[in-house]
């Protein structure tokens, strides 16, 4: 029996592996580059090879990106693609699972599309991320702004803690100081704290530090929660559950008497910490200081 041309082939072992699954919709495809290197044929074999798998619909053409792997009809949505679907897909997708499990290929699956088709509406991840926070921060309006300033601020720091919860993938989406997010939403949020200090005496600079004062504490007890929430899907346990398992080793450890303060502190007492009553000891505690500044700067 006669052995096929070399590019049917090749056209043959790519198509396997399109077909077992390892290369998906909108993955690239060996180059006819990449296919003279692998199988040793000269450059028209292997441009023979990529068309007679174009021919068959299995792979397309991506301008500025090479052959990608054709998402089969079956899987092209009904409907049309737009950036809105998209953003809402990744939320989803975030709010599930965590923004480390968010990338374009997952969310191209959920919306049963193939992955380049996302890029015709979003360039990348980043971008997509930044999408994202956007619409997470348009979801409640703010409102009017409060005459009194210590109400503003509860108002807003009560806001941002409700999108935090919401979306908690957004403690690492914004958690950079130097390099925010160009979000109009979340600049409308700046603006609206800084019309609740507007008729305050701070100066600008202390204005937009009290912001950013009340800004990281929410962020990092929103980090806290998704630290506490990760907690709880690895080891399968609820926060009481973990306790009883490790309260045996914190006795050990205060047995011998080293921590007097620390056991005076719980000996009797019948209290929890969470992180809900942390918010609001600490959220009261630095309004407290703002407004022990705001008398300092009236006298």
């Amino acid at each position: 029996m006669t052995p096929p041309p070399p590019y049917l082939a090749i056209a043959a072992s790519i198509r396997r592996r399109i077909l077992s699954g390892e290369l998906s919709a909108g993955d690239r495809v060996p180059s006819t580059r990449a296919i003279t290197r692998e199988w040793g044929v000269a450059m028209a074999t292997a441009s023979k090879a990529l068309a007679a798998l174009r021919q068959e619909g299995l792979v397309r053409p991506e301008p500025g990106v090479g052959t990608v792997v054709a998402a089969p009809a079956s899987a092209r949505p009904a409907t049309g693609l737009t950036r809105e679907r998209i953003v809402r897909a990744a939320l989803e997708l975030a709010d599930a699972e965590g923004l480390s499990a968010l990338t374009m290929r997952r969310v191209a699956t959920s919306l049963n599309t193939s992955t380049m088709a996302l890029y015709r509406h979003v360039p990348g991840k980043g971008e997509l991320v930044r999408l994202m926070t956007d619409a997470a921060c348009g979801e409640v309006p703010l409102g009017p702004v409060p005459a009194d300033w210590r109400t503003g601020l509860e108002q807003g720091a009560r806001w941002l803690r409700g999108v935090y919860t919401r979306h908690r993938w957004m403690a690492q989406a914004m958690a950079s100081f130097t390099r925010p997010i160009a979000s109009p939403n979340a600049m409308a949020y700046l603006e609206w704290v800084l019309g609740a200090l507007r008729d305050t005496p701070l100066t600008p600079f202390e204005k937009l530090h009290t912001h950013l004062a009340i800004f990281a504490y929410i962020q990092g007890l929103a980090l806290a929660d998704d630290l506490e929430e990760q907690a709880r899907q690895d080891t399968g346990m609820s926060d009481g559950e973990w306790m009883d398992q490790n309260e045996p080793r914190f006795d050990a450890i205060s047995a011998g008497g080293a921590y007097p303060l620390l056991d005076a502190l719980s000996t009797g007492a019948d209290f929890e910490v969470d992180l809900e009553s942390l918010f609001e000891f600490g959220l009261r505690r630095t309004l407290d200081g703002v407004a022990a500044m705001i008398d300092e700067t009236s006298g």
